[in-house]
C-alpha cells in the first residue's frame, strides 16, 4: 500500500506557481462537497463569477481535491485570478469518515502518519506548497487521539506547509475550549452546520468571537429552509430588493459568520457575492428566528 501511495502521489518539487498565498480569511467560501466529476467545471465557474476562496477535503467519498487544484491552475493559466489571490482550505479526515475502499493513506499507519500522508497528497492535488487552512474534519473518538492529529497538525504549520489550522464539526463548545487551551497553534476556524438541532451554535458562536475564531457555517441555507422562506426574511428580501436566499445570508454575514456556498448555478453564485447590508431593526429581526 506504501508504494501504491507513492507512485500515486510522487515526491514534487514546488514551482513558481507554487508560492505562498497572501489572502486573507475570507467573507464567503465556495464549497465543494458532492461535486464529483463536476468540481472542475464549477470551480472555474465560481472563481470567474468573483469567488476567492474554496473549501475541499482530502476525503474521496465527497470530494474531488485534485480537480479543485485543477481548476485553480486553469484560472491562473488563463488569466481569471492569480493562484496567489484565492484563499484556499482543505480538510483532514480521519479514517471513520472515508471510504474503506478509497483512503487517500495507509489506513494501518499511525494516527501521525496518516496526517502526514494527507497532507502531503493535499499539497500535491492542490499544486501548492503552503495550504491557507488545514481543518481536521471532525474530533476523533476521544480527546487523547484528536490532540495526536492536532500536534501533528502543529508540525505542519511549524513547516511552513500550512499558515493556520482549524476544526470542523466540533458542536460541544467545551471540547472546543479543551483543545483551544490546550493547542500551541490555536484554531484560526471552526466549520459546523449551523441549523435549529444545535440552537445553531450560539454558545460556540460566542467562544469563536471571544477568542477572534473564525466561524464557518454550512448547510446555511439547506439546514434552514422554512426560516428562509418564512415572512420575516421575505420581508427584508422585499426591502431590499434581493431573494430570501440573498437575505439570509446577508443576516448570517451581519452575525460575524463566513457562510459556505455550495450553489451549482452561476445565477445563485453571483447571489451569494452580493449581499444585503441589513440595517440594526432587520438583524434584531431575524435574530429572535435562531434565539
Amino acid at each position: 500500500l506504501l508504494a501504491r501511495l507513492a507512485t500515486a502521489f510522487p515526491a514534487t518539487q514546488p514551482s513558481r506557481h507554487m508560492e505562498r498565498p497572501t489572502t486573507a480569511a475570507p467573507a464567503i467560501l465556495y464549497g465543494t462537497a458532492w461535486k464529483k466529476e463536476r468540481t472542475h467545471e464549477l470551480v472555474l465557474e465560481a472563481l470567474r463569477r468573483g469567488f476567492r476562496a474554496v473549501d475541499t477535503a482530502c476525503q474521496p467519498k465527497h470530494y474531488r481535491e485534485e480537480l479543485v487544484g485543477a481548476a485553480l491552475a486553469e484560472a491562473e493559466a488563463t488569466g481569471i485570478v492569480a493562484r496567489r489571490d484565492v484563499y484556499v482550505q482543505t480538510k483532514f479526515t480521519p479514517l471513520s469518515g472515508q471510504d474503506p475502499a478509497d483512503v487517500p493513506y495507509d489506513p494501518s499507519s499511525p494516527l501521525e502518519g496518516q496526517v502526514e500522508q494527507s497532507v502531503a497528497a493535499s499539497r500535491r492535488n492542490l499544486r501548492t506548497a503552503c495550504i491557507d487552512c488545514l481543518v481536521l474534519h471532525s474530533p476523533l473518538p476521544t480527546h487523547g487521539e484528536t490532540m495526536r492529529v492536532w500536534r501533528q497538525l502543529e508540525k505542519h504549520v511549524g513547516a511552513g506547509e500550512v499558515r493556520m489550522l482549524g476544526v470542523s464539526n466540533m458542536y460541544d463548545v467545551r471540547s472546543l475550549e479543551r483543545l483551544h487551551r490546550e493547542a500551541r497553534v490555536k484554531p484560526a476556524v471552526v466549520q459546523n452546520r449551523f441549523y435549529a438541532e444545535t440552537r445553531h451554535d450560539a454558545d460556540v458562536r460566542a467562544f469563536c468571537k471571544e477568542h477572534g475564531i473564525a466561524y464557518q457555517s454550512f448547510w446555511t441555507l439547506t439546514a434552514n429552509r422554512a426560516l428562509v422562506r418564512g415572512r420575516a426574511v421575505s420581508a427584508v428580501a422585499r426591502a431590499h430588493g434581493c431573494t430570501p436566499e440573498q437575505a439570509w445570508l446577508g443576516f448570517v454575514r451581519t452575525l460575524g459568520i463566513t457562510p459556505l456556498s455550495g450553489t451549482t448555478s452561476a445565477e445563485h453564485m453571483v447571489h451569494d457575492l452580493h449581499l444585503p447590508s441589513l440595517s440594526e431593526a432587520e438583524v434584531e429581526r431575524l435574530a429572535v428566528l435562531i434565539s
